[in-house]
């Protein structure tokens, strides 16, 4: 485990934490007026190792070779220019640090750290991390990495779980979820929805499952599978008979027939690994998708319509009515599609690049 200290003075700024992988939703922006809640689990932290925050530099300040030297294809509206590396735990795990009123600039129900570092060490004054718990953003804290260093405090921590722990410890995320607002006439209110988790992991795993469709229609799984991607897949590619098929694939489930172009895997919690198939799998286009979410969509729990009287059948974990329905159709979140599909080597091909430059329609008929 690590702790992470001032850089200035060593002063400990943060609870003992594990690694774990960045989650898909880290920079995600939900809706307008969401109460989201907090991105980290206590006691864990994550690496982004991609440039964030101020200064934000607008595509017309941006020279024509700069996104190539990212690995980022050009056509982007910004580029963060702060420091690679930044860290970020759950605020409740920081210590030692005070906030600086004064840096609340663009925030609208709290602190966005638009900015700059809004925390200080409370022992030198020295900035250290950017506070986050506006609307429609996740509750966090990121820390500089220019501010900060890490140190080792118990060098026996334990190993990863494996594959096999994962499917018995492992637990799915829900795709439905209450969401709580701010504004309304009467104070916080609250509507049924699709998880914002679900929607940033789609937009994600859509980029991939665009780039492995080399232009051509694509066929997912029925059931929810089918709901989360299947009406976006056909609005953004063409039509055909010749189409590659998508197929779950990942620990505890049965080979996919050599029909399967694409599959649709899980990533390793902790680790951020992707699960690798053998044999004659192997060729396919991997599209990995969080563990939480894979495991639902793989493995979806039983529910019956109504409750029974008596004992709960063999088989039935639960016997309540199915949760409410969302009201709309799945959209996958257009920020997170963005950004994962202009950092894909075939993002370069023009018909991917069309479909690139022509969102803006799809997020107006709520496609995203």
């Amino acid at each position: 485990m690590l702790v992470f200290v001032c850089a200035e003075c060593g002063a400990p700024l943060t609870a003992p934490l594990s690694e774990v992988a960045l989650p898909a939703h880290a920079r995600q922006k939900y809706g307008n007026g969401i109460q989201l809640p907090v991105l980290m689990e206590s006691g864990t932290f994550a690496v982004d190792p991609e440039p964030w925050g101020p200064p934000l530099r607008r595509r017309e300040e941006i020279g024509p070779d700069e996104p190539a030297a990212r690995d980022i294809y050009p056509l982007v509206h910004a580029l963060a220019d702060g420091v690679p590396g930044a860290i970020v735990i759950a605020p409740g795990d920081a210590r030692g640090t005070r906030l600086i009123p004064e840096k609340s600039c663009g925030a609208c129900c709290g602190l966005d750290g638009a900015d700059g570092p809004n925390m200080v060490c409370e022992a030198c004054g020295l900035p250290v991390a950017s506070r986050i718990d506006d609307c429609s953003l996740w509750q966090a804290v990121w820390l500089a990495p220019n501010a900060v260093r890490s140190l080792l405090i118990n060098a026996a921590d334990a190993a990863p779980l494996s594959w096999e722990e994962l499917m018995t410890e492992g637990k799915c995320t829900p795709p439905f979820e209450a969401l709580a607002t701010w504004g309304g006439r009467l104070g916080t209110s609250h509507y049924w929805s699709w998880s914002p988790r679900w929607e940033a992991a789609a937009g994600q795993a859509l980029a991939h499952l665009l780039a492995a469709s080399r232009g051509g229609p694509v066929t997912v799984p029925g059931g929810l599978t089918e709901e989360v991607f299947q009406r976006t897949l056909d609005a953004l590619l063409p039509a055909g008979s010749l189409r590659r098929r998508a197929a779950l694939a990942g620990p505890g489930m049965s080979a996919p027939d050599a029909g399967a172009d694409i599959i649709l895997v899980p990533s390793h919690p902790q680790t951020g690994q992707v699960w690798a198939p053998a044999g004659r799998a192997a060729a396919a286009y991997p599209v990995p998708l969080p563990f939480g979410m894979w495991l639902s969509l793989a493995f979806p729990q039983p529910y019956l319509a109504v409750p029974t009287p008596g004992a709960i059948p063999d088989g039935v974990l639960r016997d309540d009515p199915l949760p409410p329905r969302p009201r709309h159709l799945f959209r996958a979140d257009w920020g997170t599609f963005q950004r994962t599909l202009v950092r894909l080597p075939a993002v370069r091909s023009p018909w991917l690049r069309e479909i690139l430059e022509n969102l803006t329609p799809h997020i107006r008929t709520r496609l995203f």
